[in-house]
């Protein structure tokens, strides 16, 4: 029984319990102290008039009297608007007060929560490709192998080190930038010759799903090259996670008036509505960790748009029809070529 109470209170159910005891009890008492006054405010109005009717003069002075007797009803109104208006005061603080505590700790409880699952998912990430990069060495290392077999396993040994070293950039960078420490170095790029570069390396890291790009050729924009080539990678590989295999990953960067947008769309299940603007918050992945199919640590769409905020851009999601989602970025400005 204590180790089940333990258990609850440590996966949070016990605590919430145990704030609704505490808060109900407190909300119990304060109505209770207020039975309490109304019933002493009752007694001290049945005293008085008591004590008025035995006073000698009472009947000889009735004008008195009467001016006694509303003076006396008077106090107890004032008495019981004094009570009313303390105990919604002090009521009104104390549910205001518990709904900023409960938040903070719901909050805080639920950093946790995503703080364990983000340590299960990185686990999990760092492992996977380590174990495929010393498999793959031993087995050159130990057998003879021809050169086919042998390229086959040194290109799958180089995209899960790349794999490797993009989950570690992910995870220094949002150190970097929680602490706002990086400071990104701005130029003048060939956003169309980036993303042109950077599908190219991903339809060559990634097997299972056809890339089709749609670029306008010299769109230029004021950006870090390294961090937006992250952010591309990101968004890619993330529609790679929950689309189904062998289906097409759309890309297109194309001008709108004023505008520069990037989308990319994937034939995946979609994100509903609700979830739409909490993938973008850190460790957030929709539904849970121990039965999430998908890879990941939570931590690329939170980086794709704080790198994107940086860049003075915004990254939405929609719908995709009749599947699927569209990430689209949209830059204020750009130009069509170099300064």
């Amino acid at each position: 029984m204590i180790r089940k109470f333990y258990t609850n209170i440590q996966s949070g159910k016990g605590i919430t319990a145990l704030y609704i005891i505490l808060l109900s009890y407190i909300v119990l008492a304060l109505i209770w102290w207020g039975v309490l006054l109304f019933r002493q405010s009752r007694q001290i109005t049945q005293f008085e008039r008591s004590t008025l009717s035995l006073r000698t003069d009472s009947l000889a002075q009735p004008v008195a009297y009467q001016l006694e007797l509303q003076r006396i009803q008077k106090d107890e109104h004032l008495r019981t608007f004094k009570f009313f208006g303390e105990g919604a005061t002090f009521m009104g603080i104390i549910l205001l007060g518990a709904f900023f505590v409960y938040r903070a700790v719901w909050k805080q409880m639920r950093l946790n929560s995503q703080q364990q699952n983000f340590m299960m998912a990185v686990t999990h990430e760092f492992k996977s490709p380590i174990a495929v990069v010393k498999l793959n060495l031993e087995t050159i290392r130990k057998h003879k192998l021809d050169e086919e077999k042998q390229r086959k396993l040194l290109d799958n040994t180089v995209r899960e080190a790349d794999r490797l070293n993009q989950l570690t950039n992910n995870i220094l960078l949002a150190a970097q930038l929680e602490s706002h420490k990086f400071k990104p170095v701005m130029e003048m790029l060939d956003l169309s010759g980036l993303l042109e570069h950077t599908i190219i390396t991903l339809q060559g890291r990634i097997t299972t799903h056809t890339i089709q790009a749609h670029i306008l050729p010299q769109l230029w924009i004021y950006g870090d090259t390294f961090i937006l080539e992250l952010v591309i990678n990101n968004i890619v590989e993330n529609a790679v996670k929950y689309a189904p295999k062998d289906s097409l990953i759309s890309v297109r960067l194309a001008p709108q008036g004023h505008f520069l947008h990037l989308e990319i769309a994937d034939q995946g299940p979609g994100i509903p509505d609700s979830e739409k603007h909490k993938v973008f918050q850190k460790f957030y992945r929709i539904g849970n960790e121990n039965t999430r199919k998908a890879k990941g640590s939570g931590l690329g769409l939170f980086l794709s748009e704080r790198i994107l905020a940086q860049h003075g851009a915004r990254i939405r999601v929609r719908d995709n029809v009749p599947a699927g989602s569209i990430f689209e970025i949209t830059w204020p400005s750009y130009s069509t070529q170099s300064a």
